[in-house]
């Protein structure tokens, strides 16, 4: 049994700090996912599923839709921001407040107040997101239990500041190599100096131009950088290795395959002698032209944004799913040490979905 038991009828600013207070940092979920998990089988009109530490309840109202709430619980460590602080301008601080325990919070009060929705709901709460993509408990619920993510529109609680930012971008990370030839620093020209000759590489980044796709009526900005630099031996000898890190990032209508491809054409003719893929996981198309997605931005109202960055939405889009992301934290606050929340766009986020489900 759960130390402490949620109480689903505090109201959304309430529940997000009872939320904060319950310290959950990647891979220590476990007392949080069994509370989360108390409080839903309270509920009767949800059935409840667990794989692990993730929480997956579902209505069976035999509505023509499927709409899924999905969050993560786990936050990045700690850093003397705990326990959770409201001040007197309605600001909630604390670990977690914006990335995403508030929207976690609103999930759990359409879960508790929504009983009879108009459309079948599935809500998610999955652990390890701000960790490495392996242990990614949605990825792990997708894997064993792809039935339990089933539906026609899914809602990342993300931190979106209350505004819906559609799908999410791909990212790709790659090393390339240059080689040398090791020589006295004294006598250079015995050697072949491998930082000498990454500077094609750094030169074409340089020069790099970006796209800016518009999709579904979203401008994505494109990014290919170096992100890291790694090369020498000492400082009296040339070097016969470098590597440079880059990061594209690019926007959801390329493929995995399509970027790759990409990026090998850029470095093509830049002396690399070794091209290794360190991480990549592919974007999400917005999926603003289905109907339920037209639905969603018709009840939450203001003008959708493209995502920029890389958002589990891309998991639900490799369901088949169309996903945004909508959430009432603020982004640009995430794993911030003074990391907050407004309580009134917790309570406006919570009052669109309610609107949005009950119309």
């Amino acid at each position: 049994m759960p130390e402490t038991v949620l109480d689903l009828t505090l109201d959304g600013p309430a529940l997000t700090a009872a939320l904060v207070d319950h310290r959950s940092v990647s891979g220590e979920e476990k007392p949080l996912a069994d509370a989360i998990e108390q409080a839903l089988r309270l509920l009767p009109h949800l059935t409840v599923d667990r794989h692990g530490n993730n929480i997956v309840a579902r209505t069976h109202l035999g509505r023509a839709e499927r709409v899924v709430l999905a969050g993560h619980i786990d936050t990045v460590p700690v850093a003397e921001n705990l326990p959770s602080r409201l001040d007197e301008n309605g600001i909630l601080w604390g670990c977690g407040t914006s990335d995403m325990k508030s929207g976690v919070a609103v999930q759990l009060r359409i879960a508790a107040t929504v009983p009879e929705p108009n459309r079948d709901l599935t809500f998610v709460f999955y652990d390890n997101e701000e960790v490495a993509a392996h242990l990614n408990g949605l990825g792990h619920v997708a894997d064993a239990h792809p039935d339990w993510l089933t539906g026609d529109f899914a809602i990342l609680l993300e931190p979106s500041d209350a505004q819906v930012e559609g799908g999410c971008q791909g990212t790709l990370r790659v090393h390339l190599r240059t080689e040398g030839e090791r020589a006295h620093s004294a006598r250079s020209w015995m050697g072949s100096n491998a930082i000498h000759a990454a500077a094609p590489i750094l030169a074409r980044l340089a020069a790099y131009e970006p796209r800016r796709p518009v999709i579904d009526g979203l401008e994505y900005r494109e990014g290919l950088n170096a992100v890291g630099i790694e090369g020498g031996v000492a400082t009296n000898v040339i070097p016969d290795a470098c590597t440079v890190v880059v990061n594209y990032r690019y926007a959801p209508d390329r493929s995995m395959e399509e970027a790759e491809a990409h990026v090998r054409e850029v470095f093509a003719d830049c002396g690399v002698s070794e091209f290794v893929v360190d991480d990549h996981t592919g974007g999400a198309l917005p999926g603003l032209s289905h109907p339920a997605a037209a639905a969603f931005m018709a009840a939450v109202g203001g003008t959708a944004q493209p995502k920029f960055g890389w958002t589990d939405v891309s998991r639900f889009s490799a369901l088949g799913v169309p996903a945004v992301n909508y959430g009432p934290g603020n982004a640009l606050l995430a794993h911030k040490r003074d990391e907050h929340v407004a309580v009134a766009k917790i309570t406006h986020c919570e009052e669109r979905l309610r609107e949005w489900l009950t119309a």
